[in-house]
């Protein structure tokens, strides 16, 4: 099943990432800064879908 959530993540960083290539915008920018926070979002999503999910216990 596609992960919609973290697709749209990493579409949005690819085409922030693609803007400041091309408008040669400085790291203290606005869009870099958008970057490394969608950075962070993925890392964390990606963890969370890594962890075993717990099956509660049946009596």
């Amino acid at each position: 099943m596609a992960d919609l959530y973290l697709k749209a993540l990493e579409s949005e960083r690819k085409k922030l990432w693609a803007t400041c290539r091309l408008k040669g915008l400085p790291r203290d920018s606005m869009e870099r800064q958008r970057i490394a926070m969608i950075d962070e979002d993925i890392a964390a999503h990606k963890a969370k879908q890594a962890q075993p999910k717990a099956k509660p216990d049946k009596k």
